[in-house]
């Protein structure tokens, strides 16, 4: 354990920090992709951590050369989702209501209050096994993680 760590740890203890506070500060300091020490390792074959979220349009079988095709390919790296998610903490509370708000007026139970950088970390796992591939004869459209 680094000094780093055990001084936020200390902070922690002495109820100077939130521990909300102390797993941010914590995981700025493990490097990215790396694992906590302690991590069982034995027996367990090592996922590849899923780097982004990828979303591809090209055109289906009857369109192929077609001019006016459209070709998409996107790739967003999942740090900069693992940002954007460090980011919702500095969001003032009446901004956050006010998007809370708009969220149930469209029928969508969600409260920013709520989410957790643990939270993040489970929906991109569980999105490391989504693959939606949409197939017609106008367009092939992949949704997928890398």
């Amino acid at each position: 354990m680094s000094e780093s760590q055990k001084k936020i740890l200390e902070m922690l203890a002495n109820k100077r920090i939130s521990v909300d506070e102390a797993y941010r500060l914590l995981s700025v300091l493990q490097p990215e992709g790396s694992e906590p020490e302690g991590t069982p390792r034995a027996g367990t074959a090592p996922k590849t951590k899923a780097k982004y979220l990828r979303v591809t349009v090209v055109p289906g079988s009857e369109h192929k050369d077609d001019p006016d095709a459209e070709l998409v390919n996107v790739r967003v790296p999942m740090s900069l989702i693992r940002s954007g998610m460090k980011f919702t903490s500095l969001i003032p509370p009446d901004a956050r209501e006010k998007v809370t708000g708009a969220l149930h007026e469209k029928g969508i139970d969600f409260d920013m209050r709520n989410l957790k950088p643990e939270d993040l970390e489970e929906i991109i796992e569980a999105l490391s096994e989504l693959e939606v591939n949409v197939v017609s004869a106008k367009e092939v459209v992949k949704v997928f993680v890398e």
